[in-house]
């Protein structure tokens, strides 16, 4: 039912270790267990706990799972006892991919997001939000006013804010607005004037520039980073005792959701220092798994860049990231067919683009997995994924395929055809599953029915055998993991149509691609991803078992509280 190394707890389970797991009970308060958990609805994610109803931890371990009496054996003066009742225990969600310190720095900006993120329905709603929190917060004289979130897909206008619009709040102070997929940027004409970017301006390699009608007159709207960061790299950067708090804060976000394990997924060379820094000041409450974002690197760096064999104070250097193609909801995934409705102007044979030279990536990704180094590639668009297994093949071109786990990020149009390539390459697809829910509306628009019927084909992945996981892409949407779980079982859009139902998924299988099938992604399953003994001790409490309620009511499922490394780090 599940491919995901599922043999391995077979042979476990043939070693003799099928039923009950951890020490013979031990009386003394030294050998006593911290926390017990007893109840009826312990979901280890191990198939040989699977009537497991009792677990103990000791210290960042886990060190009993099976029977309520065997646990409480080792129950001392001390130990905290947590009687479940309807409440449910699980393995602490893995994040499979997001941008941590992107998703930190957010908290920093306005927010101009569209329900049910923000209150954004149309253009004058960004506005009024603009202007309003200018009023609360007057701004500097050089201050940057950013904003984060606005959707041209659920805008009343069907279209980006214009330089126009924007000049509307202030004419004195720039202005930029990241959009939701983050892979555009909106600007007023400040902006615009101290970024450099004029009629004179050509479209940068990988980017464009979106200008008035018949006109060179740049529109405001930028496309791809290499057009956005223009913007960007002129609002300057931020203190590292700003980052640091910034940090410790989003990491009680994200436990509030019961993610114990949180991705970087292109971080900075100096985001990534900055970070070792303050978890060597102190750890931070979470882990998290940094990849380093290759534009970023130099020559040097990427030649010396090694991965880090465990995590130090939370922070680990997991591997690197490529970005291949743009986002599907900003209409620039890049795609092997035209869309059925492309962005404004586009010809009828508009695909996209690359936002990476080919050579550049095949040469550079082949370096990256002959090394060890693990490997995150954005591709939304079939063209895309293609070009990413296309690297990965020419790396592995003497036959040998090595246990490399490549990821393709998002692989939102992949064909199924691609699944079957996935599987032979070993590469594992991140399914950026929320989309279902959050554009799946504005995809059946974008690539017509056929297609749009199959984004996120997570049921092709399981009848193939191929190993993936799923995730939110946060700060793009919240880290919502029960909404998660919600969208990749349901497939329900916005307007309550049933997005692809022959890509559903079960509840198991989806909360398995959440938990032991994060940790395989990340090399981790020795660790984490299930409730065996000897694993770290990251564990999340949730208000009912997801098995046994309605699959629409999956996303009201409250997490009361979340441990990471035998801590309580949320919420209760």
């Amino acid at each position: 039912m599940k491919p995901i190394r599922f043999c391995l707890l077979l042979v476990f389970c043939l070693a003799g270790s099928c039923s009950e797991q951890g020490p013979e009970p031990k009386t003394n308060a030294s050998e006593a267990a911290d926390t017990i958990f007893v109840g009826d609805n312990v979901l280890t994610m191990d198939e040989n706990l699977a009537d497991a109803n009792g677990v103990a931890i000791r210290g960042e371990k886990i060190v009993a799972v099976g029977s309520r009496d065997a646990v409480m054996a080792l129950r001392g003066p001390e130990t905290r006892v947590v009687e479940l009742g309807e409440r449910a225990l699980l393995p602490g969600f893995i994040d499979a991919h997001g941008h941590f310190t992107f998703a930190a720095r957010f908290m920093n900006f306005i927010n101009v997001s569209s329900p049910p993120v923000g209150r954004a329905e149309t253009i004058d709603d960004i506005v009024r939000i603009l202007a309003d929190d200018i009023e609360r917060n007057p701004v500097g004289e050089s201050d940057w006013i950013v904003g984060y979130g606005y959707d041209d897909s659920l805008l009343a206008e069907n279209r980006h804010p214009t330089r126009d619009d924007l000049d509307r709040v202030t004419t004195d102070h720039p202005i930029v607005l990241m959009h939701v997929s983050g892979h555009l940027a909106a600007a007023n004409s400040k902006a615009l004037a101290l970024s450099g970017i004029s009629a004179d301006s050509d479209d940068p390699p990988g980017g464009v520039i979106r200008r008035r009608p018949d006109s060179r007159e740049p529109n405001g709207v930028l496309e791809e980073s290499a057009a956005s960061r223009l913007l960007l790299e002129r609002i300057g950067g931020i203190a590292d005792d700003t980052l640091e708090a910034l940090a410790r804060k989003a990491t009680r976000y994200y436990a509030s959701y019961g993610i114990t394990t949180v991705q970087d997924g292109a971080i900075s060379p100096d985001d990534l220092e900055r970070l070792r820094a303050a978890a060597r000041r102190e750890p931070f409450a979470v882990d998290i798994g940094a990849y380093v974002y290759v534009t970023l690197l130099t020559q040097e760096g990427i030649e010396d860049l090694a991965p880090d064999s465990e995590y130090n104070g939370g922070i680990r250097l997991a591997g690197v990231k490529f970005s291949l193609d743009g986002s599907p909801q900003g209409r620039t995934a890049w795609l092997t067919e035209p869309y059925a409705e492309g962005p404004p102007g586009a010809e009828p044979d508009y695909v996209a683009y690359p936002t990476m030279e080919p050579s550049y990536y095949k040469e550079r990704v082949a370096q990256f997995i002959k090394r060890n180094v693990p490997v995150l590639v954005h591709a939304n668009g079939d063209a895309a994924i293609d070009l990413m297994m296309d690297g990965v093949a020419a790396a592995l071109e003497d036959g040998i395929v090595p246990d490399h786990r490549s990821v393709i990020v998002h692989a939102q149009l992949m064909r199924e055809d691609q699944v079957e390539r996935a599987r032979k390459l070993r590469v594992v697809p991140s399914f950026f599953s929320a989309h279902t829910f959050f554009w799946g509306d504005w995809h059946r628009r974008s690539f017509g029915d056929a297609r749009a019927q199959n984004i996120s084909p997570t049921r092709w992945a399981i009848d193939k055998g191929v190993d993936f996981t799923v995730h939110n892409d946060t700060p793009i949407v919240p880290p919502d993991m029960m909404r998660l779980l919600w969208a990749t079982v349901n497939r329900t859009t916005r307007s309550g149509h049933i997005i692809g139902p022959q890509q559903r998924l079960t509840v198991m299988e989806a909360l398995y691609a959440m938990t032991l099938g994060g940790a395989y992604q990340y090399f981790e399953e020795d660790s984490k991803g299930s409730i065996t003994v000897g694993k770290q001790a990251d564990l999340v409490i949730l208000a009912e078992n997801p098995l046994n309620v309605e699959p629409n009511r999956l996303k009201d499922i409250a997490v009361l509280e979340t441990f990471s490394r035998g801590r309580s780090v949320c919420c209760d």
